[in-house]
């Protein structure tokens, strides 16, 4: 093992997206050593060849990045966005659209459960409610895109089975994603560490989920990229995190509310 070569190569990857492998440079090995083998490369070679070839990223990114993920995840999460955000929306800005973020979407399965949960709070707001997925794996994102998923696929193992005959077309092996589902939800590639990107987003959505992702990351990171998702929100917007994640003693300017014993957090 090239202990000094790895190190370097987690700080890398570190630096351009968050994950962090500083101390556990023999999981980044395993990950990655059979893609720079296939190069012809030594580690250190490696860390050259990416400074010169942008593209190869994508393929890091796949190889390090987790997309585990399934319909109706968090299920009091969703309720609380059907039950007390949206009402609370509609009643309070009746002319203008609501716009949600759903960072680091993965394969889609969160941003078209938004969707489908505001599909059943009121079908009307089909067209006033705009969603969009992002991601730093293209891969993931091209199948979210399709909307298509394998019927044994884990990504069913929660959702009500009244979901599937309401808002996804059936076909011999799989489930496809109905075309009022998919005209509620957008993609596009997007790097939350991103400082150049990210600085334009500005006061821009109503609400963002970004669920079981800032585990990844360690606490500068974590504050960092809560500071954007600040910046991202209009004011009295809200953001959604994993069970697991928390930044309420950060100094984000965040207020942490709880409904029904589930956190969550609003710009002041």
């Amino acid at each position: 093992m090239d202990v000094l070569s790895l190190n370097q190569l987690a700080k890398v990857v570190y630096d351009y997206c968050g994950l962090d492998y500083r101390e556990n440079i023999t999981s980044l090995e395993a990950k990655i050593i059979r893609r720079i083998k296939e190069q012809g490369l030594s580690i250190r070679n490696y860390i050259d060849f990416l400074k010169v070839s942008p593209n190869e990223w994508d393929i890091v990114v796949e190889l390090l990045t987790i997309n585990e993920t399934y319909f109706y995840r968090e299920d009091k999460q969703l309720s609380v966005y059907e039950k007390d955000i949206l009402p609370k929306f509609l009643e309070t800005n009746p002319g203008r659209s609501l716009k949600v973020w759903s960072a680091a979407c993965s394969t889609g399965e969160e941003p078209y459960s938004l969707a489908m949960t505001t599909l059943e709070s009121n079908a009307s707001l089909s067209s006033k409610v705009q969603i969009q997925g992002t991601d730093i794996n293209k891969k993931v994102l091209k199948h979210a895109m399709n909307g298509e998923y394998n019927k044994r696929s884990l990504s069913f193992r929660r959702i009500p089975e009244s979901w599937l005959t309401s808002y996804f077309i059936e076909q011999p092996d799989s489930y496809q994603v109905s075309q009022d589902v998919k005209s509620m939800v957008s993609f596009k590639y997007l790097n939350l560490l991103d400082e150049k990107e990210m600085s334009t987003i500005r006061e821009e959505y109503d609400i963002i989920f970004c669920r079981n992702v800032l585990i990844y990351f360690d606490q500068p990171t974590i504050k960092q990229v809560a500071t954007y998702f600040y910046q991202s929100l209009k004011k009295g917007g809200y953001l959604f995190l994993g069970h697991a994640e928390n930044i309420s003693n950060m100094g984000t300017g965040f207020e942490t509310l709880s409904t029904n014993g589930t956190f969550y957090y609003r710009k002041g």
